[in-house]
């Protein structure tokens, strides 16, 4: 898990803002098949939404916990949806590193 300045969230809430969620919690919460999802997709586009149907109360709690069991870092919640961001292991499908890199950069 990264720790992202305010310029990489900007960088990375720009290019999620067009994704649509590709996990849903639903009524059984996040549960080890739910984490198991998120991890999946988090290693094949890096960048995802999760969407908060049921435990809207509970989602910013949720969301860390997702954070930590998935090993990706929380970029912001809004609304109802979670989006987190995990670096690709393999170079050639990062990216995000460049333009997180000169926002980080910036911020010197």
């Amino acid at each position: 898990m990264i720790q992202l300045n305010s310029k990489q969230r900007k960088v990375l809430e720009k290019a999620a803002h067009d994704l649509e969620p590709v996990v849903i919690v639903g009524a059984n919460g996040v549960s080890a098949q739910v984490e198991a999802m998120v991890s999946e997709q988090l290693r094949q586009h890096e960048l995802i939404k999760v969407k908060f149907n049921e435990f809207k109360d509970e989602k910013r709690e949720l969301s860390l916990q997702l954070q930590e069991t998935c090993n990706a870092t929380l970029v912001r919640v809004i609304g109802n949806i979670a989006i987190f961001y995990r670096e690709s292991e393999e170079a050639e499908n990062r990216h995000f590193a460049k333009a997180l890199s000169k926002a980080s950069k910036e911020t010197l």
